[in-house]
């Protein structure tokens, strides 16, 4: 299942799950139940970001090719930062970034969302804790990451983080899952996910030791090589096999 949320014609926001370009709405939603299925056009409703985290913990260097071209060591454990949730952007939305910067770079990822509240999760556990995998694109503003140490100018401004379309259930996302970017229509980004440094398991076992992960947090598993600047008027498109394509147009004043 690709489980997507929306806002529809009058306003609500609702949940389905989306078949091909139809969503097929869930008929209990909180408080609101309908007594028949209902439909939706993709085309004609607001596509909402698939999750509402409370926190985005991201992952540096997860790739060896990435490491090499940011001309860092692969690191021995995971490097990790947080982005917040001002951060989160929608499929479809424009995003607004930082004016006055050198350089905002796109950054394919796969998100890893979770199910249920959780903390010291061991690796052979840690498939249990997850609802499914989204798209994530970590944008990131290299002027203040590259002279700061905690990397909030850098990577947590607004619209940082775009999020969608959906939260694929885990069979529906291959254990070798393609994971691409292309800026414009052009491929940038192109790996998979079974060449990361530190699996899934791994990420989940190491963030828990720490973290208390809640409903709806996202694990943002890091970018393949080919990371680059934006323009302003760009269209980037994130896809990860499985899940689908998330699509934002980029406004840098």
């Amino acid at each position: 299942m690709r489980r997507v949320r929306f806002r529809d014609s009058h306003g609500d926001v609702r949940h389905g799950a989306l078949e091909d370009e139809e969503i097929r709405a869930f008929p209990t939603d909180g408080e609101r139940v309908t007594a028949d299925e209902e439909y939706f056009d993709l085309s004609e409703v607001e596509v909402l970001p698939p999750t509402d985290p409370s926190k985005i913990v991201c992952v540096g260097l997860n790739y060896a090719d990435h490491a090499e071209e940011q001309g860092k060591e692969v690191p021995d454990r995971p490097l990790l930062f947080l982005k917040t949730p001002n951060t989160v952007a929608s499929h479809g939305q424009t995003v607004e970034l930082p004016e006055g910067k050198e350089r905002l770079d796109y950054e394919a990822e796969l998100g890893v969302v979770i199910g249920e509240e959780c903390s010291d999760v061991s690796e052979a556990e840690a498939n249990d804790v997850i609802a499914g995998f989204t798209c994530v694109n970590d944008i990131s503003n290299r002027d203040d990451q590259d002279v700061e140490t905690n990397w909030v100018r850098g990577k947590a401004f607004d619209d940082a983080a775009p999020i969608g379309p959906v939260v694929a259930s885990p069979d529906e996302v291959p254990m070798d899952a393609s994971v691409q970017c292309r800026v414009n229509g052009e491929l940038r980004q192109d790996s998979s996910r079974e060449q990361f440094i530190f699996s899934v398991p791994e990420l989940v076992a190491e963030i828990t030791n720490y973290i208390t992960l809640e409903p709806g947090d996202v694990i943002s598993t890091g970018t393949p090589e080919g990371v680059g600047p934006l323009s302003d008027g760009d269209t980037v498109e994130v896809e990860v096999e499985g899940v689908g394509t998330l699509r934002n147009e980029v406004h840098i004043p």
